[in-house]
C-alpha cells in the first residue's frame, strides 16, 4: 500500500546529494500523493521501510538510469515497483517525467495549469508497474498560452522547450530562433554602404522585405562574427538559428547565388551551402552547438546534391499546408510548392521525404491555428495524430506546433488542443481518443458528449466535401455555410442546457461558443452588411470578460473591432506591411 485509511505507508527517498530535478520530483510527488489520500508524506534520505526511491536513490532497490548515448537521454525514464517500493529514474528532465507518469497512473490528469483531475483515494495500492519510456522527438514544443505562461505545466506536459528553470530539467535552448538574417547583418546598418550584401532580385539590390546574398563572402566574415559573439554571450545554450527573414520570394538572384540554386534545383541549396561553411568554421569553438536553419516556403525543397553538415539542422515549415486533411491524404494540388517560376512544384510530404534522407536532424515548424482569425473553428482534429505520425515516421527529431498564443488563450477548444498536442509529442501512437473523451468529460461535465458532437460535425463536414483548410482564412470559410453554422449553434444550444446548474462547466462552454458567435457576427458585418451595435458591443465585452485578448495575430481587439465596422476583413489592412503593429495607413 501507498497510503491506507490516510496514513502514509511509505517515505519518499532521495538521496542526501540529490540533484535539483530529483528534489524537484520528490516534492510534486509528495504534494500530489498528500491530495490523492489525505495523508502527510515525508522525504527522507534514509530508508528505513519501503520507500518510493527517486533518482540517485533508487540504487538501493537496484534500479538505476540506463543512458543510451542518445539525444534523448535528458528526457527517458524509468518506474518500476520492487517488493513494497517503487523506483522512479531518469536523465535530467526524465526523473521529474517519471514522478509525473506515476501520479497519472494513480489517477492523476493535467489538463491545464488550473485545472486538474486529482482522485480522492484515502486508500491508495501500489501499483503494478515497470514501464521505460523515452521520447522519439528530442525537442518537443507549442507555443499554446498554458506552456508558455506556467513552466510547471510545461513539464506536466513533457515540453522540453528552452526557457524551463534548471529545477525543471532546463530544455532546448535556443541562442537565436528563426528569421535571423537581419539580426546577423542587418539593412541598417549595412545596407548603404554595402548594398551587395543584400539580396539581388529582380536586377536590383533590395532593402526592404530583403534576405542576405549568400555567396558573399563578407556576408559569410560578419555571420560568422556575430554567431560567435552571440553563442560566447549564451553559453547554456546549444542551438542557434541561422534562417531566412520571414518574407517571401525574396531570395538572392544574383550570378553566385543563382547558379548554385540552379545546379541544386532548389533556392536551399545556396541557403546549406552557406550554413554548412558558419557551422564548420565555429565547430571548434562549439562543439555540442547546433546551427538550425528554414526549409520554408522558397526554401522548402530539398537540395539534389549538397548536403548538410552533421551539426546543421534543418527545420522544415508546413505553412502551404491544408490542415482538414492529412499530409499524406490531401489532394490539393494548390498546397504544392514551386522552388521558381518554371519549376514544377513540390508537395509537404515529398520535401518531407526528401529532407529525411539528406538530413540526420530535421525538425518541423507545424501550424494548428487559424492566425487570422484566431476564435474561428479549426477543423483540423483528426490530422493532429496522423501528421505526428507521419513526421516522426519520415524521421523527424524535433517538433514545434504553432498554435494561438494569445493572452487569455482565445476559444475554438485550445486548452485540449493544446493537451493533445503534448500527448502527440510524446508519444505519436497514444491513445489520442482515450486522452480527447477523459479531457471532455472532467472539463465540460455534462456538456462533454455535444462538445465531442461538436467537433465530429466539423471534421465530417471537411471530409466529406473535401475541403481545405489553411491558416489564414476570412471567416467565410467553405465550411462555415450559414447552415453548417445552425447545426453547430444548435448543438451549442444543447451542451449549455446540459450544465444550466454547474457555473464552471456552464462557463467554459459559454467561452468556447464565442467562436461561432465571432463567425456570425463577422459575416454578417462582411457578407450582409449587418451590424448590430448592441450585438457587437455585447460580443466584445464577453470576450474581455473571459479574459481574451487578441482575435487576429498581428492586432489587438480594439484594431479588430475597428476593421469590423469598416468592412475589412483583418486589422493588419490598416498596417504598410502586417508585422508592424502600431505603424499604421492614416
Amino acid at each position: 500500500m501507498i497510503a491506507e485509511n490516510q496514513q502514509a505507508m511509505l517515505e519518499i527517498l532521495i538521496d542526501a546529494h540529490a540533484s535539483a530535478q530529483e528534489s524537484y520530483a520528490a516534492n510534486e510527488l509528495r504534494h500530489y500523493l498528500n491530495m490523492i489520500t489525505g495523508a502527510s508524506f515525508k522525504i527522507v534520505s534514509e530508508k528505513k521501510g519501503a520507500v518510493i526511491a527517486v533518482g540517485k536513490a533508487a540504487e538501493i532497490l537496484g534500479v538505476t538510469h540506463q543512458k543510451m548515448n542518445r539525444t534523448t537521454d535528458a528526457d527517458s525514464f524509468t518506474v518500476r515497483r520492487v517488493g513494497n517500493s517503487l523506483a522512479v529514474v531518469g536523465g535530467i528532465r526524465g526523473v521529474i517525467y517519471g514522478a509525473y507518469e506515476l501520479l497519472e497512473r494513480l489517477g492523476c490528469r493535467f489538463f491545464t495549469p488550473i485545472c486538474e483531475k486529482i482522485p480522492v483515494k484515502p486508500d491508495l495500492d501500489l501499483p503494478d508497474i515497470d514501464t521505460t519510456q523515452e521520447p522519439v522527438l528530442e525537442y518537443r514544443h507549442h507555443n499554446c498560452r498554458d506552456i508558455n505562461n506556467s513552466q510547471r505545466f510545461a513539464v506536466k506536459c513533457r515540453n522540453n522547450q528552452g526557457d524551463l528553470s534548471p529545477e525543471m530539467g532546463g530544455g532546448m535552448k535556443y541562442a537565436m530562433f528563426v528569421h535571423t538574417f537581419e539580426n546577423l547583418v542587418g539593412t541598417d546598418e549595412y545596407f548603404d554602404a554595402h548594398p551587395e550584401y543584400f539580396a539581388m532580385v529582380k536586377g536590383e539590390r533590395r532593402r526592404d522585405m530583403t534576405q542576405l546574398c549568400l555567396t558573399n563572402k563578407d556576408v559569410l566574415e560578419i555571420s560568422v562574427s556575430k554567431t560567435r559573439e552571440i553563442l560566447k554571450a549564451k553559453p547554456d545554450c546549444r542551438i542557434i538559428s541561422i534562417s531566412q527573414n520571414d518574407f517571401m520570394d525574396s531570395f538572392c538572384t544574383c550570378d553566385g547565388c543563382a547558379a548554385i540554386d540552379s545546379y541544386e534545383d532548389s533556392h536551399a541549396g545556396s541557403l546549406i551551402a552557406f550554413v554548412n561553411q558558419l557551422a564548420e568554421r565555429l565547430e571548434p569553438e562549439f562543439p555540442g552547438v547546433i546551427f538550425d536553419t528554414l526549409a520554408y516556403q522558397y526554401s522548402r525543397k530539398a537540395p539534389k546534391y549538397i548536403r548538410p553538415r552533421h551539426n546543421v539542422c534543418v527545420r522544415l515549415c508546413s505553412i502551404e499546408c491544408c490542415f482538414s486533411h492529412s499530409y499524406e491524404n490531401c489532394s490539393d494540388a494548390y498546397r504544392n510548392m514551386p522552388w521558381s517560376d518554371e519549376a514544377m512544384p513540390t508537395s509537404f510530404i515529398k520535401d518531407l521525404s526528401d529532407w529525411a534522407k539528406v538530413c540526420d536532424r530535421v525538425y518541423i515548424w507545424d501550424y494548428v491555428t487559424n492566425f487570422a482569425s484566431y476564435p474561428q473553428p479549426f477543423p483540423n482534429w483528426n490530422v493532429l495524430q496522423a501528421n505526428m505520425r507521419t513526421l516522426v515516421k519520415n524521421n523527424a527529431k524535433g517538433v514545434f506546433e504553432q498554435g494561438c498564443a494569445c493572452q487569455g488563450y482565445s476559444t475554438d477548444l485550445n486548452e485540449l488542443r493544446a493537451y493533445l498536442l503534448s500527448k502527440l509529442l510524446w508519444n505519436a501512437d497514444c491513445d489520442i481518443e482515450r486522452h480527447k473523451q477523459e479531457f471532455l468529460d472532467y472539463y465540460y461535465g455534462s456538456a462533454a458528449p455535444y462538445i465531442a458532437e461538436y467537433i465530429k460535425a466539423l471534421t465530417d463536414k471537411v471530409e466529406s466535401e473535401n475541403i481545405h483548410a489553411a491558416i489564414f482564412q476570412n471567416t467565410d470559410a467553405q465550411y462555415l455555410t450559414d447552415d453548417m453554422l445552425v447545426i453547430l449553434n444548435n448543438i451549442f444550444d444543447k451542451a449549455e442546457q446540459a450544465v444550466v446548474g454547474d457555473a464552471l462547466r456552464l462557463a467554459r462552454t459559454a467561452k468556447a461558443r464565442l467562436s461561432l458567435r465571432w463567425i456570425n457576427l463577422k459575416n454578417k458585418a462582411m457578407l450582409k452588411n449587418q451590424k448590430d451595435p448592441a450585438e457587437i458591443n455585447q460580443f466584445f465585452s464577453d470576450w474581455k470578460a473571459h479574459g481574451l485578448t487578441r482575435i487576429d495575430e498581428w492586432v489587438g481587439a480594439e484594431t479588430t473591432l475597428r476593421a469590423l465596422l469598416d468592412g475589412k476583413w483583418r486589422g493588419t489592412e490598416y498596417y504598410r506591411y502586417w508585422w508592424e503593429e502600431g505603424r499604421e495607413i492614416l
